[in-house]
């Protein structure tokens, strides 16, 4: 139930703008539009970021259950997840409000955002209600530290479901914010010291996001690919759009594949 798509687009993120990218999306038409043509592409999956009138990052409920019921109609094959991400602008407490009145099934959620100014027992019940609600939290973590914090507000059976939703995001905190594969090992040997078999997806920043998402494929991981971490092809060269970036790295896994079975 509510699984991770197998492709997740990320076409905006909160911090770039049009100035960033001439084809990032910024409005709610915007998305729309962007969300039609990943899905064309071969993302089965969209991740959500809105903008206010200034086009500066939102977190508003109401915002929400509009885009969900717009994007609902336009691409109605493609699963929503919605974003909590704080970007300096909001606090746990918003973010668990708007999480819980968005009418959303599925959201991201950084535990260490979650943890930043809320006790753990409160953010524990926090995770308790999204569960009794069927909506499924995607656990954002950044490093090893971010799981063994996650360790801390999850009980042993919700760590041992296999319908827990991982990210692991590779790179973000490197001086130019680049990745390598090399940066998911950490999260394996974590996965495989605890004995956890989740619903896991990674994320990468940089020119090497294609390289890092064929590796997490190649692991047995789902991917998320877009402008929120990467305007570039694994040559360097600038994508046209987030389409040409989600149909660049389902080619790349493509082959990655063939030279497997070689």
């Amino acid at each position: 139930m509510n699984a991770l798509p197998r492709v997740m687009v990320a076409p905006n993120g909160a911090r770039r703008s049009r100035a960033d990218h001439p084809a990032l999306p910024v409005t709610l038409a915007q998305l729309v539009e962007t969300a039609r043509d990943c899905f064309a592409a071969g993302a089965d999956g969209l991740h959500i970021h809105l903008r206010d009138d200034d086009g500066a990052h939102l977190l508003d409920a109401g915002r929400y259950r509009e885009a969900l019921a717009e994007l609902g109609r336009a691409v109605p094959g493609m699963a929503l997840q919605i974003t909590t991400e704080a970007a300096g602008r909001y606090g746990a407490a918003h973010q668990r409000r708007v999480t819980l009145e968005s009418g959303a099934d599925l959201v991201s959620i950084a535990v260490r955002e979650m943890l930043a100014d809320t006790d753990p027992v409160d953010a524990a019940a926090f995770y308790h209600d999204c569960r009794a609600r069927g909506m499924r939290v995607q656990h954002i973590l950044y490093d090893v530290e971010d799981c063994r914090k996650l360790e801390t507000v999850l009980p042993e059976a919700a760590l041992h479901d296999p319908a827990l939703q991982l990210l692991f995001v590779l790179g973000r905190h490197s001086k130019d914010q680049n990745s390598a594969p090399g940066d998911l090992a950490p999260f394996m040997v974590w996965l495989s010291g605890r004995d956890l078999t989740p619903d896991w997806m990674v994320c990468a920043f940089g020119r090497g996001e294609t390289d890092c998402l064929v590796a997490g494929a190649r692991q047995g991981g789902k991917i998320r690919v877009g402008f929120e971490n990467s305007l570039t092809h694994r040559d360097g060269s600038l994508a046209r759009n987030n389409a040409e970036r989600v149909a660049a790295v389902l080619d790349a896994m493509r082959l990655d594949r063939a030279a497997t079975r070689a």
